[in-house]
């Protein structure tokens, strides 16, 4: 599910508008202020995406051994696993009527 309105109504336009409007013109104003910020973030993306080869350590995936697992190991496991009982609804029944005590109170 997206989290747009279903419909646009006028004030929403407008203040979109308005919003488009302004970053445009904070852009033409001062762009160091935006160019600041979005190489920084590039710089912080590029980081987590390739990270240098000092920062991966023996950590690294190279360096991992990875185990398969076989269908049959696999198959015992499901088995293995309890399964849950169903059970049905109980009724449980209340406790008897007070004569002396009004029914509401």
């Amino acid at each position: 599910m997206s989290r747009m309105p279903r419909k646009w109504n006028v004030w929403s336009i407008s203040l979109f508008a308005l919003l488009v409007i302004g970053l445009v013109y904070s852009v033409f104003m001062s762009p160091g202020a935006f160019i600041i910020p979005i190489v920084v973030l590039g710089g912080i993306f590029l980081m987590y995406k390739y990270p240098p080869s000092f920062l991966r350590g023996a950590g690294s995936q190279q360096s991992r051994t990875y185990v398969k697992q076989r269908r049959a190991t696999a198959a015992k496991a499901k088995m293995t696993k309890p399964r849950s009982k169903t059970v049905p609804f109980r009724v449980i029944e209340g406790g008897k009527e007070d004569d002396d005590l009004p029914k509401y109170h």
